[in-house]
């Protein structure tokens, strides 16, 4: 991906506007969290559980907004307006994608994190 991993603007505003202590916080329990959420959208793609997996992706979307993970938000807003067929149909290589694309976030915000 050309795009970068977290919008510095926007990450930047959030440590102005929290304060950088707290930012290290939310990005500690972001950190620890979205591991359980990427598990639990293929938890409920395997239980089509529709209802769930909207929640799921909807949350991780609004998480990875605050820090400005915009192409982590993007790929969660596609599974949440999406639903469980088209990753379903794709054997859920979507899911992969994003797993991938956390893992970048992940790396990213720590490293922010200890800037």
């Amino acid at each position: 991906m050309t795009q970068a991993t977290i919008d510095a603007t926007t990450f930047e505003e959030l440590k102005a506007t929290a304060g950088a202590e707290f930012v290290g916080e939310l990005v500690d329990t972001f950190l620890a969290e979205a591991p359980m959420m990427l598990e639990e959208l293929r938890t409920s793609l395997a239980a089509g559980d529709a209802e769930l997996f909207r929640r799921t992706a909807h949350s991780l979307k609004s998480n990875a907004s605050t820090f400005g993970a915009t192409a982590l938000a993007g790929l969660a807003r596609d599974l949440e307006l999406g639903g469980l067929d088209p990753v379903r149909a794709a054997a859920g290589a979507s899911l992969d994608v994003i797993e991938r694309e956390f893992t970048r976030v992940a790396q990213a915000l720590t490293e922010l994190k200890h800037a």
